[in-house]
């Protein structure tokens, strides 16, 4: 089982609260999380990446176990304590602004 966190405005959008919980058949990437937590929940297509290019949205970074994994390849294999549920696979709203 893998553990998703959402920033507050796409957990109501889901209409969840706290973390998700998703299996993720096969390998455990970027893309499988993703597209596992798009088809459970369809309202998130296209505001966590790109409905054409499933490209990272500019204002959206991805983070687990401590590190920063936005620029990572969307095929690389996430850390074994995101895969194993251990640690959350965190989607983060950035902020902008000066």
């Amino acid at each position: 089982m893998i553990r998703v966190t959402l920033p507050a405005h796409l957990r109501k959008l889901a209409q969840v609260d706290g973390e998700v919980q998703l299996e993720v058949a096969g390998q455990v990437t970027q893309r499988s999380v993703l597209d596992a937590l798009e088809a459970r929940y369809p309202m998130l297509r296209g505001t966590i990446r790109d409905h054409v290019t499933l490209k990272r949205r500019a204002f959206v970074r991805f983070f687990g176990c401590g590190q920063d994994l936005s620029h990572e390849p969307a095929d690389a294999l996430l850390p074994d304590a995101i895969a194993t549920g251990a640690q959350p696979f965190m989607i983060v709203g950035a902020i902008a602004g000066g």
